[in-house]
């Protein structure tokens, strides 16, 4: 093999070098970090916790499947559904304004050349506000709207529309960003409007990859609102957190099983929606 090399110089990795110093620097840098996480995994294999670990599981067989109970579980899951899905379509009417102002090529004062003043705030102002909505994260405003509106779903519908707000029009002027913005110049400044100059010339261009990306976050929506519903926001995941707490292990699993293949089903929406929008 080493005359085969060397016989053939094309066979070489002319970057080997460079690859392999930066991921020695990688494995350098991840040291640190390592430590500093205190992660042991050989606590795992720790016997009184495998004996703990096989207690737990236990507990999961049977599964509940009792009708009344499925009845319930799938009433917790179209509420799981149904959150993300409204959370969503809110954090969506939020991030469109949001990349709307953050896009230069929409801005009638940068045909000129350099911004205004003016427009160059309101753009920096609109990307300020999707920092700010998307860099709490969802489980905390979950926490705050629990408190603000009480147990439920619409504490988990408020989280998931801001969180999702911000990354949306984040990721929607970046991308609208990237694409030609020849057209859209084009457009204003022969007198059209913002909205008509992003209907007619960016949209058209770009409108794959924004649904392509629209629907990934629904598919995310939906396990996020698995999450929240442990701090009380309602649906799945609060019922799973009460059979928790209660031990009932069975019930737990069941509900597990339904999470894994409603996971699975968004997984499999989300492919056909892109690949029909493709």
């Amino acid at each position: 093999m080493t005359s085969l090399v060397q016989t053939h110089p094309a066979l070489r990795d002319p970057a080997w070098r460079g690859r392999l110093s930066w991921a020695l620097l990688a494995l350098l840098l991840a040291w640190p970090l390592w430590r500093a996480t205190e992660l042991n995994p050989a606590v795992l294999l720790d016997p009184h916790a495998l004996s703990v670990t096989g207690r737990f599981l236990s507990d999961f067989l049977p599964p509940r499947t009792d009708a009344d109970f499925l009845a319930q579980v799938a009433r917790d899951t179209w509420r799981t559904v149904a959150m993300a899905t409204a959370g969503l379509t809110l954090g969506w009417l939020l991030a469109v304004p949001l990349a709307l102002l953050s896009v230069r090529a929409l801005s009638q004062s940068s045909l000129r050349g350099r911004m205004g003043r003016g427009p160059s705030l309101v753009r920096q102002g609109a990307r300020w506000v999707a920092i700010v909505l998307r860099s709490v994260p969802e489980l905390v405003w979950a926490l705050v709207f629990v408190r603000v509106v009480g147990l439920g779903p619409t504490a988990g519908v408020l989280a998931i529309a801001l969180t999702y707000g911000g990354m949306l029009g984040k990721v929607y002027a970046d991308i609208l960003e990237s694409g030609d913005a020849t057209p859209a110049r084009v457009l204003l400044q022969q007198g059209s409007g913002r909205l008509q100059a992003f209907a007619y010339a960016l949209l058209p261009g770009n409108a794959a990859e924004l649904s392509s990306y629209t629907v990934y976050r629904w598919e995310c929506a939906i396990r996020s609102s698995v999450v929240l519903g442990f701090v009380g926001a309602g649906g799945l995941g609060q019922a799973m957190d009460s059979s928790m707490k209660m031990f009932n292990g069975g019930e737990v699993a069941t509900m597990l099983l339904v999470f894994m293949a409603l996971v699975a089903l968004a997984d499999r929406v989300s492919r056909w929606l892109r690949e029909a929008l493709a």
